[in-house]
C-alpha cells in the first residue's frame, strides 16, 4: 500500500467507485482510502503494471481499467465496461492527470490542447457516458419516490482561481473543470447525483518532482517529461536537488499551515465527498491547500 487509510469503515459498502489515474499518487491513495470504506474500486490507468499492482492490494473485489483516457473512446468503453459487470456505478472521480509546462509565449497548440484532453474533456467524456446510469436512474428513482445518492468528485487546482506560471495550459483546463462541475450539479442535482470539486494546493506526489529528475510518461502517443521545471520549484521556495521523499510534506512559505499537503490529505477530502456525509453538498470547489492562496497540484 502506498498510504495508510485515515479512517476504515463500511461507509461506502455495496458500492462502485470509479477512480481514474489511480496507479500512482493522489489517485492510488483515493482508491486505497475508498476501498478501506468498503467502496468497491474500479481502477483506472494507463499502466497496467501498476493498475493490477493497485487492485490486488486493496481487494474489495477490485478491478482494474487500463487505457488512454484522452482517446475519444476511452471514456465509453470505461462506462460500458464497468455497468456490464453488473454491480452498478455510484461514485466517480476524475482524477487522471498530468503537467505538460512551457511559459504561454513558448507553448505549442500541442501542449495546451493536450492539457485539455486529460485534465477537462477526458472527465467530460466520462460523466456524458455515465449519464444514463447517473442522472437517467436518479430520476427514475426519485419518480418511484426513492432516493439514491450518487457522487461526482472532479480534482482540479487553486491554479484554476490563480494561475500558475508556466502552466497557462494546466490552469485553463482545470478552470474549465470548474465550469463543468458546477453546470452538472445544476443539470443534475434533481436526480440526486452531488457534483463537486476539490481544488488542491500543493500536494507532494510523483509530479511535483523537480523535471531534472527525468522521470516521464507515455500518452497520446507522445513522451512526456514528469515534474515541475527547476526554476519554477526554486520560485516557490523548494530546492530541487535536494534528495527526499516524494510524498513527505515540506515546508512552504505562503501556506497559513506552512507546508505542503500530503496524498493522504487529498483521499481524505474526496472521501468527503464521495461518501453520504456530504449528501447535501453539490455544486462545490472545496479548496484543500492547508490554506495556501495559490500554487500547483
Amino acid at each position: 500500500m502506498l498510504t495508510k487509510p485515515t479512517l476504515s469503515s463500511s461507509l461506502l459498502e455495496g458500492q462502485t467507485a470509479i477512480v481514474t489515474g489511480a496507479g500512482n499518487g493522489i489517485g492510488r491513495a483515493t482508491a486505497e482510502t475508498l476501498a478501506a470504506n468498503g467502496a468497491r474500486v474500479v481502477v483506472v490507468d494507463l499502466d497496467a503494471d501498476l493498475a493490477r499492482e493497485v487492485a490486488s492490494e486493496i481487494g474489495g473485489g477490485a478491478t482494474t481499467f487500463v487505457g488512454d483516457l484522452t482517446d475519444p473512446s476511452m471514456p465509453d468503453r470505461l462506462i460500458e465496461e464497468v455497468a456490464a459487470a453488473g454491480n452498478g456505478i455510484d461514485i466517480i472521480v476524475n482524477s487522471a492527470g498530468y503537467f505538460w509546462d512551457a511559459p504561454i509565449h513558448k507553448m505549442s497548440d500541442e501542449q495546451f490542447q493536450a492539457m485539455l484532453d486529460i485534465h477537462l474533456l477526458a472527465p467530460f467524456r466520462i460523466c456524458r457516458a455515465a449519464a444514463p446510469y447517473f442522472r437517467d436512474a436518479g430520476r427514475a428513482e426519485a419518480k418511484e419516490g426513492s432516493v439514491r445518492h450518487r457522487k461526482v468528485v472532479n480534482v482540479t487546482s487553486l491554479a484554476a482561481s490563480f494561475g500558475n506560471p508556466g502552466a497557462g495550459n494546466y490552469a485553463a483546463a482545470k478552470a474549465g473543470l470548474v465550469g463543468l462541475t458546477k453546470t452538472l450539479a445544476v443539470e443534475w442535482g434533481t436526480a440526486n447525483v452531488n457534483v463537486n470539486a476539490v481544488a488542491f494546493g500543493v500536494i507532494q506526489t510523483r509530479f511535483g518532482a523537480p523535471q531534472s529528475a527525468q522521470q516521464s510518461i507515455k500518452v497520446g502517443g507522445r513522451e512526456v517529461p514528469l515534474g515541475v521545471p527547476d526554476k519554477t520549484l526554486e520560485a516557490m521556495g523548494f530546492d530541487p536537488t535536494e534528495e527526499r521523499d516524494l510524498f513527505a510534506p515540506r515546508p512552504m512559505f505562503g501556506a497559513a499551515m506552512g507546508r505542503t499537503g500530503t496524498i493522504t490529505e487529498a483521499a481524505d477530502a474526496i472521501l468527503w465527498l464521495a461518501s453520504p456525509l456530504s449528501n447535501f453538498v453539490t455544486g462545490q470547489v472545496i479548496p484543500v491547500s492547508g490554506g495556501a492562496r495559490g500554487g500547483l497540484s
